[in-house]
């Protein structure tokens, strides 16, 4: 009875803290919203917006409320806040300019800067100034302070230029060591993926595309950061090979990369100059968790939804996936979220944000089907963000329209399936044995006993190359061409969004502002206003989200491992995620 009491009042004890928790964290929310409300509900004249470039670009950003309360707060920023942020200063008559303030800020995606730095140019066009300052320029971070009217930079300071180099990441030999291999079946001569579990190294195809869209990518930071800052492209490119960031920094000032050599509070002398303040006056200034918060100041008219498909595309969260954190595109989840939105008349189109380098063939089927449905409905738009490549062109591809950024990697229209032989592990490595009793020939595929054989394989590749006709057959109905057209820019193939562009397997270059007008065209609206989804997770979704996703152990090996922490939950988990994949290189390294 003794011990029957001692455990109830743990538990007991246990409920009444998570409450406690659960109230506090309550009660932070709701002080904040209102705090928050308050702080913004009017800018005095003279505002400063301040950009901090500080932590990494992703699609979206939510709010992190349990980092808040730990102290431990998330250093996102996300990406559809900094559009919606820099549209909004843009328009209010109380905010006079941006102040970038240079950090250690960086993205996996170069057509995300791309979409940042182009509405920072807009920005401009309203007559509005932007200064840019920092202690050390990322080369992410530079790219996007270049269009300020002024880049200032302190005496002792650096610019991270360097040009680019991709890093692909092969197992085979270390799984080797193990006693596992990967048996494959593929289409397509570029299709990629699986060399890093199969190669040591690039093949000649893998090696001539990723050449193709590195230096692409490149060439467009080359021309948009000579066209800002009057520096000839020959010229970036000589300050790249020389390292520009070990140069003196009044040799950086002479190659007109910055403008001045000042401290953080010459600075602020500077701003006030431009805001025309006397050297008491204080700067007003708005961050961008308050200017989130002010109303924007056109949602009249009907509503365009704005949905966003980003990350691995998994047929079910539930049923594990290739990295056991990050967002997914659940097919499941978003079959449901597109049949909600078709069936909803308040929503007049579409605009499908994807941002994705594929996943499962299945899910991308399923997703494309419902894409198909609500096309018949209202139109679709996809927006194409860093990537929209593999499974993340395949439901993009049936769209009435398509808009990509010049960076934006995309096509990679094949298909492949990975097959783990773990046998030689078992039997020779850990001595176990296995005997076999079966009903049919081929009763025992896909057993750890031993690797599947030559007869097997050969109905595993006819069912790959079905799967490949299939997707050459959804990407030739969506785009209006012949199945032989799309086979010539298929086989796997990456492509960049302004090459994409000139085969035809996309519309348009440009941002999701552009995707919008075009969707609002479709729908024949003359006034509209977007809404995001879905929508983001609150405190109490972030909470039990934290509860049931990773552990210590996981987050540590994360924080360890860095940018290579994806690749290797990758070789971790290969035995989870579905065996037939559409997908580019799951994580390739762009430096």
């Amino acid at each position: 009875m003794k011990e029957f009491f001692k455990y109830t009042l743990a538990t007991v004890t246990g409920l009444v803290l998570f409450l406690l928790i659960i109230g506090v964290l309550g009660v932070m929310s709701l002080v904040g919203a209102i705090a928050s409300g308050e702080a913004t509900k009017n800018v005095s004249d003279n505002t400063v917006f301040v950009i901090n470039l500080e932590g990494a670009l992703d699609e979206r950003a939510e709010e992190d409320i349990l980092g808040k309360f730990t102290g431990n707060v998330s250093q996102a920023i996300g990406l559809d806040d900094m559009l919606s942020a820099i549209k909004k200063a843009k328009e209010n008559e109380n905010i006079k300019g941006i102040y970038i303030e240079a950090g250690m800020f960086s993205s996996d995606s170069y057509a995300s800067l791309q979409t940042m730095r182009n509405a920072l140019l807009d920005f401009k066009k309203s007559g509005k100034w932007i200064v840019a300052y920092g202690d050390i320029y990322t080369q992410s971070t530079y790219y996007i302070a270049s269009v300020a009217d002024k880049v200032f930079m302190n005496p002792s300071g650096q610019i991270s230029w360097h040009g680019m180099a991709a890093q692909p990441i092969f197992f085979k030999d270390l799984m080797a060591k193990f006693g596992v291999k990967m048996q494959l079946a593929k289409v397509g001569t570029y299709k990629s993926a699986p060399e890093q579990f199969t190669a040591d190294k690039m093949s000649d195809a893998n090696r001539e595309q990723i050449s193709v869209y590195i230096n692409g990518i490149w060439d467009n930071v080359c021309k948009e950061v000579s066209a800002s800052r009057k520096i000839s492209v020959d010229s970036l490119n000589s300050y790249a090979d020389r390292l520009i960031a070990f140069d003196n920094p009044v040799n950086v000032v002479k190659s007109k990369m910055v403008d001045k050599l000042i401290y953080t509070i010459e600075v602020k002398q500077e701003i006030k100059k431009l805001l025309k303040l006397e050297d008491e006056d204080a700067i007003s200034t708005i961050g961008l968790a308050d200017i989130k918060n002010l109303k924007s100041q056109n949602n009249q008219g009907e509503e365009i939804a704005i949905y966003y498909a980003y990350g691995n595309i998994v047929d079910s969260k539930q049923g594990g996936d290739i990295t056991s954190q990050g967002h997914v595109i659940d097919a499941q989840v978003v079959c449901k979220d597109i049949e909600r939105l078709m069936n909803d008349e308040d929503v007049k189109a579409v605009v499908l944000r994807v941002n994705s380098g594929g996943g499962s063939a299945y899910a991308s089927e399923q997703i494309w089907n419902s894409i198909r449905l609500l096309k018949e409905k209202k139109p679709v738009v996809v927006s194409m963000g860093g990537m929209a490549a593999s499974g993340g062109y395949y439901i993009s591809c049936n769209s009435n329209w398509i808009v990509a950024e010049p960076t934006t990697i995309t096509g990679s229209i094949g298909i492949f399936g990975m097959f783990p032989d773990f046998s030689e592990l078992l039997t020779q490595k850990l001595g176990v044995k296995f005997d076999e009793v079966k009903t049919n020939k081929n009763s025992g595929i896909g057993s750890l006993a031993r690797p599947i054989n030559e007869e097997e394989m050969s109905y595993l590749n006819a069912y790959i190359d079905r799967g490949y006709d299939l997707f050459r057959m959804r990407v030739a109905e969506g785009r209006k061409m012949k199945i032989e057209e799309v086979e010539k820019v298929a086989q796997g193939r990456v492509w960049l969004g302004q090459d994409a562009f000139k085969n035809k397997l996309v519309d348009e270059l440009g941002g999701i502002d552009k995707a919008i007008k075009k969707a609002a065209s479709l729908a024949k609206l003359s006034e509209y206003h977007t809404s995001a989804y879905p929508g983001k997770a609150d405190w109490t979704e972030q909470l039990f989200n934290e509860i049931s996703s990773g552990s210590y152990i996981d987050g540590e090996l994360q924080a360890t491992l860095g940018e290579y922490y994806e690749p290797f939950m990758m070789l971790k988990n290969m035995n989870r995620h579905e065996a037939v994949q559409a997908r580019m290189p799951y994580h390739l390294i762009i430096k």
